[in-house]
């Protein structure tokens, strides 16, 4: 069986010369739901930007499913990207069209299907964030909570094995932040999320993997690790 998501010992530096990931070898298995942690500057979303080749030209190895991700020709590279759906943390950076239904029907659209199927694609994305009479709305005029369920609605739309998500809990408020997790709870896919709401991580998240200038410093059972009060604050972060 391969790995969902597996790297082994990854290196990327900036054209400045900064290092931004230092032998990073992790590995993770479908289904599996997984929380990046660590202070900012870290590396964790210039990692998560190599899973669907975004970035790349480091040393080391990426493959999602069985793909290799660094230096594919472009027919796997639009099969990694198909099932890698990475949500940014500003969902702004995602939502570029006039209505909902614009945005979340522009992977299916792209992905060459005919009209009835994309309208297909966008109504059981928008269903499943509880988003479904919202196709009609323009996208900038909705709260931060909604952009990010319809900017989880477009990535959802190509129906990706693997979710990517940066800070997703990141401005929203109380009740929008609990529809989120609930949301994220009822997915099926192999999660991986980059956050600092450890109280998120507590609740949805396994496993952890604390990342700290550039290296996975720690990798394990989520309250394991959350238990471990000098080790949280060794990396900038703090018990919840």
């Amino acid at each position: 069986m391969n790995y969902a998501i597996e790297i082994d010992r990854l290196n990327f530096a900036y054209p400045d010369g900064r290092k931004a990931l230092n032998e990073i070898s992790l590995q993770i298995e479908p289904g599996e739901k997984v929380a990046l942690v660590g202070p900012n500057g870290a590396g964790k979303s210039t990692l998560m930007l190599h899973l669907n080749g975004i970035l790349g030209g480091g040393s080391g190895r990426v493959c999602i499913d069985g793909m290799v991700v660094n230096g594919a020709d472009k027919r796997t590279l639009e099969r990694v990207r198909g099932a890698v759906g990475l949500v940014f943390q500003q969902p702004d950076d995602q939502l570029f069209s006039p209505t909902v239904f614009d945005d979340v029907a522009f992977g299916p659209i792209y992905q060459g299907l005919p009209e009835l199927a994309v309208r297909a694609k966008v109504a059981e994305a928008l269903a499943a964030v509880s988003m479904s009479d919202y196709t009609a709305r323009m996208p900038f005029h909705l709260s931060t909570g909604e952009k990010k369920r319809i900017a989880i609605a477009a990535v959802l739309a190509v129906q990706p094995q693997i979710l990517v998500l940066d800070e997703p809990s990141a401005g929203l408020d109380p009740r929008a932040r609990r529809g989120l997790i609930n949301l994220l709870r009822t997915l099926p896919q192999t999660l991986l999320c980059s956050t600092h709401d450890l109280l998120l991580v507590r609740e949805l998240f396994p496993r952890m993997v604390i990342v700290d200038g550039g290296c996975i410093v720690a990798d394990g059972a989520t309250e394991a690790l959350l238990s471990d009060g000098a080790l949280l604050e060794a990396h900038g972060l703090e018990r919840p």
